[in-house]
C-alpha cells in the first residue's frame, strides 16, 4: 500500500494528536522520522520534521479531518489585535536582548543555534502573541 505525506510537525505531541484524530476515524496512518526528530531536535529541518503518512486511498478524508481540526483550533485562539481566526502556532526566533553578544556569537560561530520560541502568529495583521494574552476591551 502506498502512503502519502498528509502533514508535517516539529513536535511529536502535535504529530500524535493529529494521528490519534485520524486513527479514531479508521484512517490508516503512521509517523515517519518521529524517532529522529524526538531524539535529536536539531535534525528537524534536515529531515523535514515528523511526517504524518496516510494511506493513498484515504488521503482526501484525512486532509478534510486535519483541516477541520485546524479550523476549530484557530477559532479557539483568535488574534487579540484584530480578531481574525487566521492564526497559527509557529516557531519564531527569540528577540536578542543583547545585540552585541548576539553579533559576536554569530561572527565567531560561538554557541548554539539561534534560540526560538513558540508564539501564535496572525497572518492578517502580523501580530504575535502568547496564549496568555487576552484582548482588553
Amino acid at each position: 500500500m502506498d502512503f502519502i505525506i498528509a502533514s508535517t510537525y516539529d513536535s511529536y505531541i502535535d504529530a500524535h494528536l493529529a494521528m490519534g484524530n485520524l486513527l479514531s476515524e479508521d484512517i490508516n496512518c503512521w509517523l515517519k522520522d518521529e524517532n529522529t526528530v524526538t531524539i535529536d531536535p536539531v535534525l528537524t529541518n534536515a529531515v523535514g520534521g515528523i511526517k504524518l503518512m496516510v494511506a493513498a486511498p484515504q488521503i482526501g478524508r484525512a486532509l478534510e479531518i486535519l483541516q477541520q481540526t485546524k479550523r476549530q483550533y484557530q477559532e479557539q485562539h483568535p488574534c487579540p489585535n484584530c480578531g481574525s481566526a487566521n492564526v497559527e502556532y509557529i516557531s519564531t526566533p527569540k528577540k536578542a536582548s543583547n545585540w552585541l553578544g548576539t553579533f559576536v556569537s554569530v561572527v565567531l560561530n560561538a554557541g548554539a543555534p539561534m534560540a526560538v520560541k513558540k508564539v501564535y502568529h496572525c497572518f492578517d495583521c502580523g501580530f504575535e502573541f502568547d496564549d496568555a494574552v487576552k484582548k482588553t476591551e
